[in-house]
């Protein structure tokens, strides 16, 4: 088993998170954009702005470097290839998108119909954004 390539992690990373957050940037800011500022009105806190999603771009690429680290620290195990990029999409999203909409959804703050098309567009964003990564991962 070789070292895993960090360099190369960290720009499929990036590439990665660029595909997540241009779908973040899909489903948060244009398809679900109203109803954001309504659920913030309803907990009395301030519409969202810049700085957040400034905040929320970081956080988009370091979904994409775990992703991609995750590809590679399991690729000696299940081999290179697509099939193993879907199986660390899967990993990560389920970490970082499956468990942090539930706990909110089971508080009662966000509506399932909300997180069910957040869950939808993140598994489709962590998938093709771990695809991209991965490809450009080599050891």
């Amino acid at each position: 088993m070789g070292k895993i390539n960090l360099g190369r992690v960290v720009i499929g990373g990036i590439v990665a998170g660029i595909v997540i957050n241009f779908g973040e940037f899909l489903l948060n800011g244009v398809l679900l954009a109203d109803q954001w500022t309504e659920l913030m009105k309803s907990i009395d806190r301030p519409v969202l702005d810049g700085t957040h999603v400034g905040y929320f771009m970081a956080l988009g690429f370091v979904q994409g470097i775990v992703a991609v680290w995750t590809y590679a620290a399991i690729r000696p195990r299940f081999g290179e290839g697509p099939m193993t990029a879907i199986g660390a999409a899967l990993l990560t999203w389920l970490t970082t998108v499956v468990l942090a909409d539930l706990v909110p959804t089971v508080m009662g703050v966000f509506e399932l119909s909300m997180v069910l098309m957040m869950m939808g567009v993140g598994l489709i964003e962590m998938t093709l954004g771990t695809l991209a990564g991965a490809y450009l991962y080599k050891e």
